[in-house]
């Protein structure tokens, strides 16, 4: 689909840093990846942790923010809690983000990180304020 998640300005730099690639969209969900190379793995070669809870939070609010700007709102990340469960070293870190509520002042979704053999390695916990558009 397209590199970086969109973010307000139709740009996600974050996300375009570590390689973000969003692969399929829907109402209910969103899936993305990452490939892992040099530049996102730590000293000891797995991914640096601080990648799983960025993949999540850039599908997840940009996915959001999609929904609600029709109606003049804006999203922004409100918690983000992730869980490591199994390390990844080579492949993709791969992501696939489902919506849980959809209220009118946040969003909740659950996203499972996998390895490209399909074991579970995190779970991020995303809460999405829902925001009049300040502009």
């Amino acid at each position: 689909m397209a590199s970086g998640a969109d973010a307000g300005n139709g740009r996600d730099g974050l996300g375009e840093l570590i390689g973000l690639e969003v692969l399929e969209e829907s109402d209910e969900g969103v899936r993305a990846r990452v490939a892992v190379t040099d530049r996102i793995r730590q000293p000891h070669g797995l991914v640096h942790g601080g990648v799983h809870p960025v993949l999540a939070e850039s599908i997840c609010s940009g996915a959001t923010r999609r929904a609600v700007e029709p109606e003049g709102m804006v999203a922004f990340g409100q918690s983000n809690s992730a869980t490591f469960l199994r390390p990844i070293n080579d492949g993709h870190v791969n992501a696939a983000a489902v919506v849980r509520h959809r209220g009118r002042t946040t969003w909740i979704w659950d996203v499972e990180l996998t390895d490209d053999e399909g074991r579970l390695c995190a779970v991020v916990r995303m809460t999405v304020a829902v925001r009049p558009d300040p502009r």
